[in-house]
């Protein structure tokens, strides 16, 4: 089935949408917009541009930017000539800048900001393909080589002023693309081993703009979206299409540290989410409550306990009584209210995937009426494959399968996709992409689930993250650490276990929570550092790791646990871009921790034998 190529989607989008904006990007004096047409002047000027510097139909060029207005320009002016934008994340390391720049042989590449264009240059002479580079932002000292963006949509030398020409020259191109072409080789930043470039069409993109958003409803004249997750990752990217598409005002946010600041000031109705993001609003939220005086935190627990009694009515449809539709609403008008607020208010859709997301997690947000629709997929898809929308939803699930694609669950587990969304293949593997398509058209996604009975699908976990203990017991580590992290206690927690006698895991404490609790007993907080050492913060952890695996299986429980000072973060490597854990590079980390975790119990239970 094909679907009309992206650009002529665009230009569908701007001709017969009543949109007077399409983008909007935060400056030193406030929110500025962008309007349609302006929108598309840019990249009609920005595309007569690359095509003058030699770029063609099948060219890469590389986008290294962060979310803003020009990401979108230059990813919508190479496709216009029916060139491959090979994006690049915008705090990515220089050795997989080059990588990714080499491998993809890059005619070109874009770069917004004078940060990463610094860092562009310093790895110049590394990406010897790369033959020119236009700056947006850019340094005062970035050199005479280098095209600037703001005089190539200016500079009307060429063309008419108003980019009239430029803007007849892209029509044209942009009718003449096919839906099979290819639009995009986004190196997945994956967990382990090198990175792999999944070679997707206009056909697989368009199709997933379509059929993965059946029944959202964007309105143009009431939505307002926020960007914010990396536009180099296909989720957002796809995010972004729909937007554009049907004419919602899109807000970037370039920095994850102003994302609390972006919300309220835009008060967005959509966003994508990914759960380390929710994570962290549920730990703040956690954290405002415990901080109070004496009686907000009364009150801010009442009301928590109200919420989780309201669960079965609020997040699964249950009928609630009279009562307790009375004790949400004083709870919402002292608390939830004041949490939804810290969002914007607005919220009416937050769609969320990337990983698995605690279904305890999803419930409270859906307790104070912040509405958590979960979905799943894979670069390798597009990346839609199922997700659940405000009419069909089953809280814990990662919804129905979309429109046009198929799922089937392999004899062990692994969930099976097809249809118009599943990539081409992994650019220059034919040997990876024939392990991971078969014949006749099955993408393995190396992810385990199950269907229900109703065709919701449930994600268990990754295939390769299964860890299994020295007694043959397979574990699913997400289901367990996800489990951890609903504790007010702890931040983040990492299970280790693989052909050990028992499961352990790595916790980082959430600190702010235990602060507050180390002033009511009148205990020593001291550093980070210094609190992991003490042992009433290890009794507290301990407690709450036994509450929560209390209903666990003995061998899924976590036996013991060793404390971690500071959070994983992308800048130590222990982090995608999308925030999903990096397993091998943190147990090589940790090793020496994890270790002394077994030897402890081997002398422990030597010193017992021996008595």
């Amino acid at each position: 089935m094909d679907y009309l190529p992206l650009t002529q989607r665009l230009l569908h989008a701007l001709d017969t949408l009543p949109s007077p904006r399409a983008q909007m990007f935060r400056t030193e004096n406030g929110w500025q917009e962008i309007s349609s047409a302006e929108l598309l002047r840019r990249i009609a000027r920005l595309s007569a541009q690359l095509e003058r510097i030699g770029v063609g139909p099948g060219d890469r060029v590389g986008v290294f930017s962060a979310n803003c207005p020009e990401w979108h320009v230059a990813d919508f002016a190479i496709l216009g000539l029916g060139a491959v934008n090979v994006p690049i994340y915008f705090n990515e390391s220089p050795d997989r800048m080059a990588y990714i720049l080499n491998h993809s042989e890059a005619k070109a590449v874009f770069v917004a900001g004078a940060e990463q264009t610094r860092r562009l240059l310093e790895i110049r002479d590394r990406v010897p393909t790369v033959c020119s580079v236009i700056a947006a932002d850019a340094p005062s000292d970035a050199g005479h080589d280098v095209l600037r963006y703001e005089a190539i949509i200016n500079d009307a030398a060429s063309g008419t002023a108003d980019g009239a020409e430029e803007i007849a020259a892209y029509r044209a191109r942009a009718i003449a693309l096919v839906p099979d072409q290819l639009a995009t080789l986004i190196y997945t930043s994956g967990t382990t081993g090198e990175p792999k470039g999944v070679m997707l069409t206009h056909n697989n993109l368009s199709s997933n703009v379509t059929d993965g958003f059946v029944g959202t409803n964007f309105d143009h004249r009431t939505d307002q979206g926020l960007s914010f997750l990396p536009l180099s990752h296909v989720y957002e990217r796809v995010m972004g299409y729909a937007y554009l598409f049907t004419g919602v005002p899109v807000a970037y946010v370039a920095d994850m540290n102003d994302v609390s600041r972006a919300l309220a000031e835009v008060r967005p109705t959509i966003i994508a989410a990914v759960p380390r993001f929710l994570e962290k609003v549920y730990a703040r939220v956690v954290e405002k409550g415990a901080a109070g005086t004496k009686l907000k935190r009364a009150i801010f627990n009442r009301a928590l306990r109200v919420g989780r009694q309201s669960v079965p009515w609020k997040a699964h449809g249950a009928r609630p009584s009279a009562l307790l539709r009375f004790k949400w609403r004083i709870a919402d008008r002292l608390v939830f209210q004041k949490i939804r607020a810290a969002t914007g208010g607005k919220f009416r859709l937050v769609s969320c995937g990337s990983a698995p997301l605690a279904k305890d997690l999803i419930e409270f947000f859906w307790s104070v009426d912040i509405r958590i629709y979960q979905g799943y997929g894979l670069t390798e898809t597009s990346p839609i494959v199922s997700t659940n929308i405000p009419a069909v939803n089953r809280t814990g699930s990662v919804g129905p399968i979309i429109p046009n694609v198929e799922v089937r669950i392999a004899a062990d587990g692994e969930i099976e996709v097809r249809g118009p969304c599943v990539m081409r293949g992994y650019y220059r593997r034919p040997e990876d992409t024939s392990a991971a398509i078969s014949p006749d058209g099955w993408l393995a996604t190396g992810d385990i689930g199950r269907m229900d009975e109703d065709g919701f699908l449930y994600i268990t976990d990754r295939k390769k993250e299964l860890l299994k203990t020295a007694g043959g017991k397979i574990v699913a580590p997400q289901m367990v650490e996800n489990l951890l992290k609903t504790s007010a206690y702890i931040s983040s927690a990492v299970l280790i276990g693989d052909r050990r006698k028992f499961i352990a895991a790595l916790i980082v404490p959430n600190f702010a929570s235990l602060e507050v609790l180390a002033r009511e007993r009148g205990l020593a907080a001291g550093s980070h550092e210094e609190m992991v050492a003490t042992p009433w913060l290890r009794e507290r952890i301990e407690q709450e790791v036994n509450r929560l695996c209390a209903p666990l299986a003995h061998y899924e429980s976590v036996k013991r646990f060793a404390l971690l000072a500071d959070d994983f973060t992308f800048e130590a490597g222990e982090l995608t871009y999308t925030l999903k854990l990096k397993r091998r590079v943190i147990e090589q980390k940790y090793a020496a921790q994890i270790d002394r975790i077994y030897a402890e119990a081997e002398a422990e239970h030597s010193s017992v034998a021996s008595e």
